[in-house]
């Protein structure tokens, strides 16, 4: 079996790269950068929570891959980075596990021999009491919340949206089971940042990680049960609350596809920037909110324009209300045009600031290359901000950012609520339960909507 090679091409900065997915499975982007000190690595994993008996083992395994192999103890591998002068980190998000490392130029063969040596003679530490049962650990108000937001939003069960479960510790050699079916090249994606000549660089790929066999893992996040959010309003209730907290969840359009740009900038005039409407509104006029942001989520699950904002204890009514006549009023009238041309420079800006630093970059290519995009959208990304309208934004606030189409939920501190509610200190699927109820009128509409982007400059490893 050979590897398959995309067209080479020019990166937008002038950079080449080059895209192979190697006979193993494993897909492979080399970007050139000329004269480059450093090189920079990024391995990214699925490693979504799937299998409810498997957390406590994922945990365990992210927190020791890359520590130590067969062949060289914790100080070999932390000596031999030193001398190499290279940072190696690991980052678990929602969905991936991304090994990083940034190293000086010239150890980037040595590097990739380390990478080869931890993934195909990975070595953990004996877990202490093995085979003892693990009770489901706390979750905090703002977990629940989002929980409880995408359960109802989009149905269930989904590993985003289920409580996080208790587990036994496993034993090593369940550890290296795990590692031999999580741990493997099909579904995975290595970027390689460097100043040298793409092939030679992938032909070091091939010889060190070409016996590297396995997958896929079946780690990946599945859809969610529907696609688009069912709307209505959901509250929660914590006696011990310390602040009032909302999330939504409207429909969206995913990164590339047609009319994200638009809702892009239509979601930073409702609440992706300091002028924000939602920060003049919320913070500015009525002072109810401590911080307040929109933004446009995606994964492997879904699409969703979020609103995310907290206050005072007590005030989760006011917020609902002040963020549903924002975004009805948007939806209602459009932004003016001066919110647009401010939104697409701070879109433009953004973009830029993302992308600062090499180790950013990286990070932001990998990312992009495991959701299935072009590793280089980001940086074509303006030149599609500048082609939409005033008249496009207007129309996406329109469709989009209409109230009707959003769940609005909140949990705060018990008092006068809705009629679908939910107490959080009651059993413990209460809250799902309600949910369900809350959402049965509402779900025949949402049956023909459809939904919709990364962050625009979300790197695997930024945020969940």
């Amino acid at each position: 079996m050979k590897a398959t090679t995309a067209p080479r091409r020019p990166a937008p900065t002038g950079r080449e790269t080059l895209r192979t997915v190697l006979p193993n499975g494993l897909d492979t982007v080399v970007v050139t950068v000329p004269g480059a000190p450093l090189a920079e690595l990024r391995l990214v994993l699925p490693y979504a929570r799937t299998e409810p008996a498997l957390a406590v083992a994922q945990e365990l395994l992210a927190t020791g891959l890359g520590t130590a192999s067969t062949t060289r103890d914790r100080r070999s591998v932390a000596d031999l980075a030193a001398g190499l002068g290279a940072e190696l980190s690991t980052v678990v998000t929602a969905e991936h596990l991304v090994w990083s490392a940034g190293v000086l130029a010239e150890g980037l063969p040595a590097a990739l021999e380390l990478l080869a040596d931890l993934l195909l003679r990975p070595a953990y530490d004996r877990p202490a009491a093995a085979g003892t049962r693990l009770p489901p650990p706390p979750s905090g108000p703002g977990v629940r919340l989002r929980r409880a937001q995408l359960r109802h939003a989009f149905g269930g069960p989904h590993p985003l949206s289920a409580d996080a479960p208790g587990g036994t510790v496993p034993t090593a050699a369940e550890l290296l089971a795990l590692h031999r079916r999580a741990v493997v090249p099909r579904g995975a994606v290595l970027l390689l940042m460097t100043g040298e000549e793409p092939d030679r660089v992938l032909d070091r790929v091939h010889a060190e990680l070409g016996a590297w066999t396995g997958g896929p893992s079946g780690l990946s996040l599945p859809p969610f049960p529907r696609s688009a959010p069912a709307p209505g309003r959901l509250a929660l209730h914590d006696p011990a609350a310390e602040q009032a907290l909302l999330l939504t969840a409207g429909p969206a359009v995913p990164a590339p596809g047609p009319g994200h740009p638009a809702l892009h900038l239509a979601q930073l005039v409702l609440g992706g920037h300091a002028s924000s409407r939602l920060t003049r509104r919320l913070r500015e006029r009525h002072g109810l909110a401590y911080a307040v942001d929109a933004r446009i989520r995606q994964n492997r699950a879904g699409c969703w324009l979020e609103i995310d904002c907290a206050g005072a204890p007590g005030t989760a009514d006011r917020l609902a209300e002040e963020v549903t006549a924002c975004l009805a009023e948007l939806a209602a009238t459009g932004p003016t045009p001066e919110e647009t041309r401010r939104a697409r420079r701070y879109a433009a800006g953004f973009t830029r600031f993302a992308l600062a630093t090499r180790a950013e970059e990286a990070s932001a290519l990998a990312g992009f290359a495991a959701a299935g995009l072009d590793p280089h959208w980001l940086t074509e990304y303006p030149h599609a901000l500048a082609e939409v309208t005033h008249r496009q934004v207007a129309e996406a606030a329109a469709r989009f950012l209409d109230p009707e189409r959003a769940l609005v939920a909140t949990l705060d501190r018990p008092g006068p609520v809705p009629a679908a509610t939910t107490d959080v200190t009651a059993a413990a699927d209460q809250d799902t339960k309600e949910a369900t109820e809350a959402a049965e009128a509402p779900e025949a509409a949402e049956a023909s909507e459809t939904a919709e982007a990364p962050e625009a400059a979300k790197a695997p490893g930024a945020r969940p």
